[in-house]
């Protein structure tokens, strides 16, 4: 009997290469689209350069349908409206805390490898399946081969016990061998541009999608500087990020940047680029993709999605919180981002950071 594979098929290239590869070796595969009640405001032609939209519109359920009727296997689409509400609410409430979220992160946590995996169970499924450029040896998480699309530093939050069901069909390919093969097998999604965007935020319009779904947030304060000096106002402190040095709101004869978000003031406190530098981080519900460790160990961490892993020792707590401490300083240590941590390829887990800090 073929082994039964659940993949979740986002209308993409790189999810109907990976429903193309699996059936070419043998698997029985099941696609499974994730509706989120999203919608896009301008839903046009999405084979253009102008599509940036994110995977859960119209279009991409219609993509993801025309690749499965190609490839004869059987499709569906899941309601997860209620569920992909938890993840907006994630979104607001942190950039309303002065942190700077990661909804990747917690959707592929929640969704793709929660929710679906339970979906694959009641469809009596060996594995679970994505596009997601990351490799599985012996069962354990690697980098992807594609250094430049490697997409471990998302998949931190997995749990232990489904890492034996994961497949990751394309991990081993470049992009360009994977839009080959698109166009190899005649999928209409072979030219079809990558997401840029947060799928839920119109135009990557952060504040406003925030002031949409809370307009009783009061978020406006002062932009200030390291001796509490007030440089200019603005209005919310959902405009701004840990490092950002554009779109400030005022001029200044040198280059300033965002070192720190105070949601208590909702002060906003800029200096220069040398003051975003920190040696360690606290950062707090770990997750471990390895038994977890009891000391201190050496590894290497990445600190944001596009940061080099840089090396570090990281102190465990027994309350889930971790140290790391960085053999070199570090720059932008963004709270709400996480903090992942590697060992040659293997991903061995992460947190969520709270604080930078000198050593």
């Amino acid at each position: 009997m073929r082994q039964r594979v659940v993949l979740a098929m986002s209308g993409g290239v790189d999810s109907s290469v990976s429903a193309y590869l699996l059936k070419k070796q043998g698997y029985d595969v099941v696609g499974l689209f994730m509706r989120t009640g999203v919608h896009q405001p301008e839903e046009t032609e999405c084979n253009t350069a102008s599509h940036k939209k994110g995977c859960c519109s119209a279009i991409d359920a219609s993509d993801a349908r025309r690749v499965a009727d190609r490839l004869d296997i059987p499709f569906y689409a899941l309601d997860f409206e209620a569920d992909f509400g938890r993840i907006m609410d994630y979104f607001v409430d942190e950039y309303a805390k002065g942190r700077t979220p990661n909804p990747c992160v917690v959707c592929n946590t929640w969704l793709k490898f929660g929710k679906l995996w339970s979906y694959g169970k009641q469809l009596d499924a060996d594995f679970i399946a994505t596009g997601h450029y990351v490799r599985m040896i012996d069962a354990q998480v690697h980098r992807g081969l594609d250094d430049a699309k490697d997409q471990s530093y998302v998949l931190f939050g997995l749990r232990k016990n489904v890492l034996p069901h994961l497949l990751f069909p394309i991990g081993g390919y470049r992009k360009d061998e994977v839009r080959a093969i698109a166009r190899e097998a005649g999928l209409n999604v072979a030219e079809k541009p990558d997401s840029v965007e947060i799928c839920f935020v119109p135009n990557n319009d952060h504040a406003a999608f925030i002031k949409s779904r809370s307009p009783e947030l009061q978020t406006a304060g002062n932009i200030v500087d390291r001796q509490g000096h007030v440089l200019a106002e603005h209005d919310g402190i959902e405009k701004f990020t840990i490092g950002q040095r554009k779109g400030l709101g005022f001029g200044s004869s040198s280059r300033r940047y965002v070192l720190e978000i105070v949601p208590t003031t909702n002060d906003v406190v800029i200096g220069d680029r040398e003051e975003l530098l920190a040696t360690a981080l606290e950062a707090s519900r770990v997750n471990w993709l390895i038994d977890a460790p009891t000391s201190a160990m050496t590894c290497t961490a990445k600190i944001r999605y596009h940061h080099e892993a840089a090396r570090a020792t990281v102190t465990p707590f027994a309350d889930g919180r971790v140290r790391v401490d960085f053999a070199e300083p570090q720059s932008a240590i963004t709270p709400g981002q996480a903090v992942v941590f590697y060992v040659g390829e293997r991903l061995l887990g992460g947190a969520w950071i709270d604080a930078a800090m000198c050593s």
